[in-house]
């Protein structure tokens, strides 16, 4: 029976997430889809360093390796459609380790190491991008924020781990001469592949594939935490008057797709600027905020309507039942369906 290596099997498996990605997004190559890229063709290459061992696959594995965490990065973290100014830093990596495996037969640079301080620091900076949840995604729908988070923070600790598997690796390699690398491997790339595979369906379907009729206007993203300060400035309770009646008149809030950087357009105010005036205002985020908004609409069609829960979800601009409930505890310590009957029980009131 022929067996086939870990690796290619992983790979295979994340050709049809990679097919799956490109069909959802019409053909576009979102950050999402080039990761995935990314990833297949670093199992590729780890396996058949594995197996076949050639000259050009020890020159390359390294080199793929090290485009990983950077494309992590720029999928995951703030930078949404960055500039080639936000780009070149990125690569400063790859190129050295291209460089040093030019040279590995020379004089045998210390590769592994400088893999894993890549990972770890790509990994600790999507960790520190997201830290005590205040973070906010300029282009994910607001109603998704959290779970966007928490992808983010798998792949953070995806890219510390394997790390940590790189330098056990290169330890390995001195002191038993590589006895135990292949099944370090094997057992990183069985972790690795869960991690990425729920990463990427969680932002890609948190991310808007319409085009915002108002994209050709310049954007403001968000790439830092907000800042926290003790009380609300004058322009940030300006702000939050204007996006109060925003709200309040035009019901913004029901639009599904809506984002950090689409609410900023709108408002004609900088992304940064709200998300900052709200935490300074209220303490908690903008997709927070903004689903409370969600939350109170959905209460009054509770109340004086008959529609079913599904539909007052979608009505009042979540995609989907989980994050509705999630959200409706949150703000009213119950369920839908439980507040209803209350309100129902309650009767009119004067």
């Amino acid at each position: 029976m022929v067996s086939i290596p870990l690796p290619f099997v992983l790979a295979l498996l994340l050709v049809i997430l990679f097919a799956r990605t490109l069909i959802r997004d019409e053909g576009r190559l979102q950050p999402a889809t080039i990761f995935i890229g990314g990833s297949i063709a670093l199992m590729v290459t780890v396996g058949l360093r594995w197996t076949v061992d050639f000259a050009v696959v020890r020159f390359l594995q390294p080199i793929v390796a090290s485009l990983l965490p950077p494309l992590a990065w720029l999928c995951f973290s703030n930078l949404r459609r960055p500039s080639l100014q936000h780009l070149w830093p990125h690569c400063l990596a790859p190129t050295v380790v291209l460089v040093l495996a030019a040279q590995w037969q020379r004089w045998h640079p210390p590769i592994d190491p400088i893999l894993a301080l890549l990972y770890f620091g790509y990994g600790a900076a999507l960790l520190h991008s997201v830290r005590g949840g205040f973070g906010d995604f300029g282009n994910v729908r607001l109603s998704d924020t959290e779970g966007a988070r928490r992808a983010t923070l798998a792949v953070g600790a995806m890219l510390l781990g394997s790390g940590v598997i790189d330098l056990l690796i290169a330890v390995d390699f001195n002191l038993y001469n590589g006895k135990h690398a292949a099944g370090v491997v094997a057992i990183a790339n069985m972790l690795i592949l869960p991690i990425v595979a729920y990463a990427v369906a969680v932002m890609g379907g948190a991310v808007p594939t319409q085009t915002d009729p108002d994209s050709n206007q310049s954007e403001q993203t968000l790439s830092d935490a907000p800042q926290r300060s003790t009380a609300p400035t004058a322009d940030d309770r300006r702000i939050v008057t204007i996006l109060d009646a925003a709200m309040q008149q035009k019901a913004l809030f029901r639009d599904p797709d809506l984002t950090l950087d689409r609410l900023a357009r709108r408002l004609a105010i900088p992304s940064r600027q709200i998300s900052a005036a709200i935490n300074r205002t209220y303490g908690r985020n903008i997709s927070q905020v903004v689903n409370e908004y969600r939350i109170r609409d959905a209460m009054r069609l509770l109340r004086d309507t008959e529609l079913p829960v599904t539909s007052i979800l979608f009505e009042c601009g979540f995609q989907t039942k989980s994050n509705f409930n999630r959200e409706f505890a949150r703000v009213t310590g119950t369920n839908p369906s439980d507040y209803r009957r209350s309100a129902d029980n309650a009767g009119p009131t004067d």
